[in-house]
């Protein structure tokens, strides 16, 4: 998902992004959906099958 992506789904979400890195920014989203703010930082092995990053956070 490209960055413009990102910061609508923030802004829907009532997340502020600010000049938040992609990754940074994802992770507050997930807070706001509330799910775990893990967006990579798993090693590649999601425990998160809900999660609409979760495809992205994997093939990093």
């Amino acid at each position: 998902m490209k960055m413009v992506e990102v910061k609508e789904k923030a802004k829907k979400l009532g997340v502020k992004s600010g000049k938040m890195k992609k990754e940074d920014l994802i992770r507050a989203i997930q807070i706001a959906e509330g799910n775990d703010a893990c967006f990579g930082s798993n090693n590649k092995q999601c425990p998160q099958m809900d999660c609409c990053w979760r495809d992205e956070c994997i093939t990093d």
